[in-house]
């Protein structure tokens, strides 16, 4: 994992899991989800709650990144 990947909204989205289930995730970790709807926030901080639901959202940042990086 890149130490500056940021996990955005859309990643959420592609990873198909539940918005109505991603607020109180965040609550319960202690994230702020204002923060992540309009910044993302680091993959470092989501990978540090060891949720199997935050790896997986990091998964999609990662194949985002790469996609991104292969079309430059």
């Amino acid at each position: 994992m890149s130490d500056d990947l940021i996990v955005t909204v859309q990643d959420l989205r592609a990873s198909r899991l539940c918005f109505q289930g991603a607020r109180p995730w965040f609550r319960r970790h202690g994230l702020d989800w204002q923060a992540f709807l309009a910044d993302g926030l680091p993959a470092d901080v989501l990978a540090a709650t060891g949720d199997a639901l935050a790896i997986r959202v990091i998964a999609e940042a990662e194949k985002r990144a790469a996609r991104t990086a292969s079309e430059t």
